[in-house]
Formats: C-alpha cells, sequence, structure tokens
C-alpha cells in the first residue's frame, strides 16, 4: 500500500518529491537514525544532525511534538491505509494484526519515542507545570480499529461495538511490546500470536454476549 503524502506538501501544492518533500524526507529519516540510538531529538538537535539550518527545521516541524508525530506517520504510512475487503470482523482484525505488527517492530523505535514524549508531557501537566510545547496526540488506532470491526455492526449495538474497539485497543500497539516483548522476552511471532488469539476472544465474547441479550431482551450491556 502507498502512504499518503504529507499534510505539508498537500498544503502547498507541491508535487510529492519536490524540493519540500525532499528536504522533509531528509529530516524524518536523520530523526529515525537518532531515534534507532535511544534519542529523542529536539528540533535543534535534529537540525544539527541532519546539518541544516535551525531556521529550516523549524519550518518543517514547529516543536518536538510536532516532529515526533511526523516519524511516527512516516512510520505508520502503510497501516494508517491499510483496508480490507474481508465481510467478517474477525477475518478483518486478523489481517490488520498480521500486517500491522512486523511494521510496529520495525519502526519500534520512533513508536516507543511516542509513548515517552507523551508520558513525559503527561506527567508535567499532572505536576501543574505549564507547557512548553504542544501535546503529543496520539489516536491512530481508533479509526484503524473502527474500520477493521465495521462489518459487526448489524450484530452489536453501538455501545458494544465502541466496548468491542477499546478492548482491542488494548492489543493492538506499540504498548503490547512494553509488556509482551519486554517482560514476556517474547520474540515477534509469539507476539503477534498472543495478540492475534486475544482479539479472537474480544470479537468472540461481544458475540456471545449479544446472542444472550437477543435471548433476553431485559437484559441491558453496561454503558
Amino acid at each position: 500500500m502507498i502512504a499518503p503524502a504529507s499534510p505539508q506538501a498537500a498544503a502547498s501544492g507541491e508535487p510529492p518529491h519536490g524540493p519540500r518533500a525532499r528536504m522533509r524526507k531528509i529530516l524524518l529519516d536523520a530523526a529515525q537514525r537518532l531515534m534507532a540510538q535511544g534519542i529523542t531529538p529536539s528540533v535543534a538537535e535534529l537540525a544539527e544532525h541532519a546539518q541544516v539550518s535551525r531556521a529550516t527545521a523549524y519550518r518543517y516541524f514547529p516543536s518536538q511534538s510536532a516532529l515526533i508525530a511526523a516519524v511516527v506517520d512516516e512510520s505508520l504510512g502503510p497501516i494508517l491505509a491499510w483496508n480490507s475487503t474481508a465481510a467478517d470482523a474477525a477475518e478483518r482484525v486478523d489481517e490488520l494484526l498480521r500486517f500491522a505488527y512486523p511494521r510496529l517492530a520495525a519502526h519500534e523505535a520512533p513508536l516507543r519515542a511516542a509513548i515517552m514524549v507523551s508520558l513525559q508531557q503527561h506527567a508535567e501537566a499532572s505536576a501543574g507545570r505549564a507547557a512548553t510545547e504542544p501535546r503529543l496526540v496520539r489516536g491512530h488506532r481508533v479509526d484503524i480499529l473502527r474500520r477493521a470491526i465495521a462489518p459487526l455492526a448489524p450484530e452489536l449495538t453501538p455501545a458494544q461495538l465502541d466496548r468491542v474497539a477499546q478492548a482491542l485497543s488494548l492489543v493492538y500497539g506499540t504498548e503490547v511490546f512494553l509488556v509482551l516483548k519486554d517482560i514476556w522476552k517474547l520474540e515477534l511471532p509469539e507476539l503477534t500470536d498472543v495478540a492475534r488469539w486475544t482479539a479472537q476472544a474480544i470479537i468472540a465474547q461481544a458475540r456471545a454476549e449479544a446472542r444472550s441479550e437477543k435471548k433476553q431482551p431485559g437484559k441491558r450491556v453496561r454503558e
């Protein structure tokens, strides 16, 4: 699948391979190399590493949050564009996990960096410290998971669909690496198998509850 053109290129009307797109790619590649070394760069540090002026780097990424978000979008491009023609939700979700997890593993460093920055910003906000830059917003999985489970709509209520998407968000994403890889020491194939098994269990449970409620009309799912 082809990743969508960058918002910056689209907004400027510039071809995706024009000078601005090339400079943006140079900066993103440099950021990814730093993150692969365990460094989450500021925009100034990125400029130094990429051997461009700070003014140039800040034109593309006005804050560290904007930089991290752009690196994540670049890393996840094919996943963000993912779609499935499968008619069954369980099959779609399994297809998504098998497609996404190798990509997540290949770009684990910037994805972990995004988690770290997000946690740091949350800690600062909880401590009442004024934010020095915009918050890093993470939430691509919401739309992706809603697309994956769309075939369940005739079987489940909107509240039940929300619950399935929320439950699946616990087994889809980089955070799963923190548990299954860091704590349980699983390799990618084993990690993916656990995520796939859990996802199928979630969908099966939702369907079982929906069938039970249809047999007992007075029973309601907890909101």
